[in-house]
């Protein structure tokens, strides 16, 4: 990761420094540069062709630029290590810039990144509007409000979720919010497998994991 300076843009964003850090396609990293267009969240561990597929279809219904998003910090799971970060990051060199936050969640993230689409699967639709994610109904509803006063919004792609195939007809909006989740119509993107699945396929090429789709596919 190139940077001017004597301190990693990392370790700035680790130690709370930064905001977020833009790494670009080349490796070169920004503190709190500004994002626009779509942004898919991920732990990318590893990168995969599902998310490769759903950006490219992502960019063609925003008409806007995608970037990836990694926070080092998970709800429920240990924050990442400068070296692990580091090392999900390089997946997306030469290929699609990444943001590196620390937003494990999408009332944060709606702060770093107002005005931006998040693109998001039908599993991680049903958390955000999970009364049980939340520390009540109301609070779940305060951040739904303040996601849609930063003009953010989801564009959801339906997935295969214990042995069926969902779409964004199947997750629970309230009402008030529909308007907030656009759909990723199925003819155009549907991940049949899960990331585990996808995941176990790459391990033994990881070179694999940074190559273009071939056009068509």
């Amino acid at each position: 990761m190139h940077h001017e300076g004597d301190l990693s843009p990392l370790t700035d964003l680790l130690q709370g420094r930064a905001r977020h850090i833009l790494v670009s396609q080349d490796g070169r990293a920004l503190a709190d540069a500004a994002v626009t267009g779509g942004v898919l969240p991920g732990s990318f561990n590893p990168l995969h062709e599902g998310h490769r597929r759903l950006a490219e279809v992502a960019a063609e219904l925003l008409q806007a630029p995608v970037t990836f998003e990694l926070s080092v910090e998970n709800v429920d799971k240990r924050a990442l290590t400068e070296g692990e970060a580091l090392r999900r990051a390089q997946q997306f060199w030469g290929w699609a810039p990444v943001a590196l936050t620390r937003a494990p969640t999408f009332r944060e993230k709606a702060r770093l990144f107002p005005g931006c689409t998040f693109i998001v699967g039908y599993d991680t639709a049903v958390r955000i509007v999970a009364e049980r994610y939340y520390a009540s109904a109301a609070d779940m509803q305060e951040a739904l409000r303040e996601i849609r006063d930063a003009g953010c919004r989801f564009l959801v792609a339906g997935r295969a979720h214990a042995g069926a195939f969902h779409t964004l007809a199947d997750v629970p909006v309230p009402e008030e919010f529909r308007s907030l989740f656009q759909e990723v119509p199925p003819e155009l993107f549907r991940l049949d497998i899960s990331s585990t699945e996808l995941r176990a396929r790459q391990q033994s090429s990881a070179g694999a994991i940074l190559e273009r789709p071939r056009p068509g596919a």
